[in-house]
């Protein structure tokens, strides 16, 4: 039975009652935190992937700040993904962990902090992904396992050094047999009036085999801590209308309801990069919005419950096509994502 189930998760599936912040051992496991200061009005995120090829793991690394415009990207030769708990490493780069992040990406691009008071993901059958999570060789799977925290640490982005101490916390993962999907949408947001309010959504183009379809998940933290999801297929989806500029989502279930409204100017969008696996390198693939506005509303039943507005949300956009088209804009090459070689990892 044990063979039958690390088969069945290296499809990239979970079980009901699961834990989906092991690695799976599929092409990409994605780790994604983000820090939002809105005292500062500041935003850091952190991002891993770690990535299969032919002749090992390698990393995809990222640390990028708002509003200084800060970027730092990399493809480190090393990685791993814990197959136990929550982890990623690549070399001394980046280590990454419940309670605990490191990234040192040169001596003008590097985080540390620590996580206190965490607001995990509730137990419940399913991750984020709901019932689609149990469904085998789907090219994305995503599960917003942190929903809440405080940061204590620091973190230097170009020539500015800021203190995280206090900042709000958020932290996802997400994994697929190939990579990342042909084009997918992305939103996350905190900096809300009510600091325990947390908003997450991811949507892509699925596919398994002959199954083809889009898909949007909704995860709302309300501010007195009850979890609404929504993006089942037949039971509570999620309408998405995105470009590169705009986001709306509209969701209906038996007794919950979402709204969300976003947007962010593209020239100010941060182009991140997605990985080619098996290639061994990283390629324009995201346009990354870290200080968007989002607006939300949350009814039960047809009533209000909540809503709120954030001037510090994240919103993305992602396609090879559509992110090397505006990277080619700005002038830069085609596939030139990454920072220079980092200095060599110990052996």
């Amino acid at each position: 039975m044990p063979r039958l189930q690390d088969a069945y998760r290296r499809t990239g599936a979970d079980l009901p009652f699961g834990d989906p912040l092991r690695a799976h051992g599929v092409a990409m496991e994605g780790y994604f935190w983000r820090f939002t200061l809105p005292e500062s009005d500041r935003v850091v995120i952190a991002l891993c992937g770690v990535n299969r090829a032919a002749d090992g793991s390698w990393a995809t690394l990222g640390l990028a700040g708002h509003p200084n415009g800060f970027l730092r990207t990399a493809a480190y030769p090393v990685a791993t993904a814990d197959p136990d708990r929550l982890g990623a490493a690549a070399g001394t780069a980046f280590v990454g962990e419940r309670d605990r992040l490191r990234v040192d990406l040169g001596p003008d691009a590097r985080l540390d902090v620590r996580i206190t008071n965490p607001a995990p993901w509730p137990r419940r059958v399913f991750g984020g992904s709901g019932v689609l999570q149990s469904v085998p060789a789907l090219n994305q799977y995503w599960h917003p396992w942190l929903l809440g925290g405080r940061a204590e640490g620091t973190a230097a982005l170009g020539d500015e050094h800021w203190d995280l101490t206090g900042a709000q916390v958020y932290a996802e993962k997400n994994w697929g047999r190939t990579g990342f999907p042909e084009s997918w949408w992305w939103g996350q947001a905190q900096g809300f009036a009510e600091p325990e309010a947390c908003v997450a959504f991811g949507g892509a183009e699925v596919r398994a085999g002959p199954l083809h379809t889009a898909i949007t998940l909704v995860v709302v933290r309300l501010p007195d801590g009850r979890v609404v999801r929504l993006g089942d297929p037949l039971v509570s989806p999620v309408r998405t209308t995105v470009t590169d500029e705009n986001w709306t989502l509209r969701g209906r279930g038996p007794r919950w309801s979402v709204e969300i409204d976003g947007y962010g100017a593209i020239d100010a969008a941060h182009v991140l990069p997605v990985p080619l696996p098996t290639e061994r390198r990283n390629v324009p693939g995201a346009l990354e919005h870290l200080g968007a506005r989002m607006s939300v509303t949350v009814r039960r039943r047809g009533r209000e419950v909540w809503s709120g507005q954030s001037d510090l949300a994240a919103l993305e956009h992602g396609g090879l096509d559509l992110a090397r088209t505006e990277a080619g804009r700005r002038g830069a090459p085609p596939d030139a994502t990454d920072a220079p070689p980092l200095p060599p990892w110990p052996q």
